[in-house]
């Protein structure tokens, strides 16, 4: 018996997954399994409705849907589910995403979508383990283990750049 998949990620386009595949990193790094598909809220409505309800009977828990321009897709999977859904824009035509930012951020009373940056892919993962983390405590642990891993990165980087800026004051000096 395979794994259930925890986190769905639906795209409207197969040119959305270069920036979606940041996502599929995150989800690999916590070991979180998911499964990706590409579906149309205008073009292929039917299939995406059945996919969220499908996805949602077999026990998954987060979906992040991925979207650019008018980016109706999150909308339309947070109107067909109860789970947590994450809207993921995706910089694309001549606004650049902030038309695909402004139709996912802005959802109407009563039907929420968490969202992240324009093309902020990694944070789409990391909230979508975040909240798997609720309920499971490894993750959380391994949520932590990671931000010190990023605070650690930060003070290697301080420290570079002091050692940089000292050797550069030392020889102007000389």
């Amino acid at each position: 018996m395979s794994e259930v998949s925890l986190v769905g990620i639906v795209m409207g386009s197969d040119s959305d997954y270069p920036v979606v595949e940041e996502t599929i990193k995150v989800l690999d790094r916590f070991k979180v399994p998911y499964e990706v598909k590409v579906s149309s809220a205008h073009r292929t409505l039917e299939r995406t409705l059945s996919w969220v309800k499908n996805f949602e009977s077999q026990g998954g828990q987060v979906i992040v849907a991925a979207a650019g321009l008018a980016a109706h897709l999150p909308g339309v999977v947070a109107g067909s589910t109860s789970l947590p859904v994450i809207g993921l824009p995706i910089a694309s035509g001549s606004l650049s995403g902030v038309d695909a930012l402004y139709a996912i951020v802005q959802m109407p009373p009563g039907v929420p979508v968490a969202t992240v940056g324009i093309g902020a892919a990694r944070n789409a993962g990391l909230l979508a383990v975040q909240i798997l983390a609720a309920g499971r405590e490894s993750l959380r642990s391994a949520l932590q283990a990671y931000r010190r891993e990023l605070a650690e990165e930060v003070e290697r980087k301080d420290s570079a750049l002091l050692a940089k800026l000292r050797e550069k004051t030392a020889v102007r000096n000389s």
